[in-house]
């Protein structure tokens, strides 16, 4: 890391030093695990590994939507997934996912387990598992499907550009700042622009692309990523608003945000998930005082 401002890159890069940060103690420029670790298997069909990041809680607002909707095929077992101690890397979650991401599904109702990684397949994988929540018939399910794919070719730059620079990098550049910031605010407009002429992101009906982009885009204007509402203005958008606050007055998507939560308010956090009780009996503030 250098704040020089003639900095040149070398010819090649080479890994020799640690990068900084806040992760700086997990990144790394190879794939593959770094230890033996087997995962846990509960006894539901569907068994998911994650965190409850925006990525994480996409697929376990969709989980809890689809139990609430009455699939009663949709009953999973959330195991917590701890990427700050590296537990992404343990063998066996390397197998389910190669990439070392969370989330990652097994789904094991069938003849053969399935492994589904990448948040946007695993929402696609179960509405179309259950047939739900993304339309069958065109054009909307190219609509819904757009969104969806909007939301995750959109957020690494949110993510991975302004959430680095602007509240994990060990040093405050401005250019980098600036450039993310910029492109966040565009999304953020997009979004606001087509929520000024549809309820929902692909139209009347909610669905996976709506999902999908809450945890992130209803997340910066609700206050809750990267503590930077003041920053980005969050108040000049609107529709996003409006849309956020109707998300999340459904009961399924306060039970997802708080599936595999391990930071904020301990009655908001259901590290793992096992059972419908369990939101009832094993939040943190319930394990605490027991």
């Amino acid at each position: 890391m250098t704040e020089n401002d003639d900095y040149t890159p070398p010819k090649v890069w080479t890994w020799n030093k640690p990068s900084g940060g806040a992760f700086a103690s997990i990144n790394r420029p190879i794939a593959g695990p770094t230890h033996e670790k087997e995962l846990p298997v509960g006894r539901h069909p569907l068994q998911l590994y994650s965190l409850g990041t925006p990525n994480g809680v996409k697929v376990t607002i969709m989980l809890e939507e689809l139990l609430a909707a009455g699939h009663r095929g949709a009953e999973y077992d959330a195991w917590l997934i701890r990427i700050g101690e590296g537990e992404q890397f343990g063998s066996g979650f390397v197998e389910v996912n190669p990439n070392s991401k969370i989330p990652a599904l097994m789904d094991r109702s069938g003849p053969e387990p399935i492994r589904v990684f990448e948040s946007g397949a695993i929402l696609m994988y179960l509405a179309e598992k259950f047939g739900a929540f993304l339309p069958a018939e065109q054009p909307a399910r190219a609509e819904a499907l757009s969104w969806l794919f909007w939301q995750m070719g959109s957020a690494p730059f949110v993510g991975g550009g302004f959430g680095h620079f602007y509240a994990y990098a060990p040093v405050k550049i401005e250019y980098a700042i600036d450039r993310y910031a910029m492109e966040t605010k565009r999304q953020l407009d997009v979004l606001d622009r087509r929520l000024a002429e549809a309820e929902y992101v692909a139209g009347s009906e909610y669905t996976i692309a709506d999902m999908a982009i809450f945890p992130w885009y209803g997340g910066m204007v609700k206050g809750w990523n990267y503590d930077a509402a003041e920053f980005l203005s969050v108040h000049e958008y609107k529709n996003i608003l409006r849309w956020a606050d109707q998300l999340y007055a459904r009961p399924a998507v306060k039970r997802g945000r708080m599936v595999n939560r391990t930071y904020g308010d301990p009655a908001t956090q259901l590290h793992e998930r096992h059972d419908a009780s369990d939101f009832e009996t094993k939040t943190q503030d319930r394990l605490a005082a027991e």
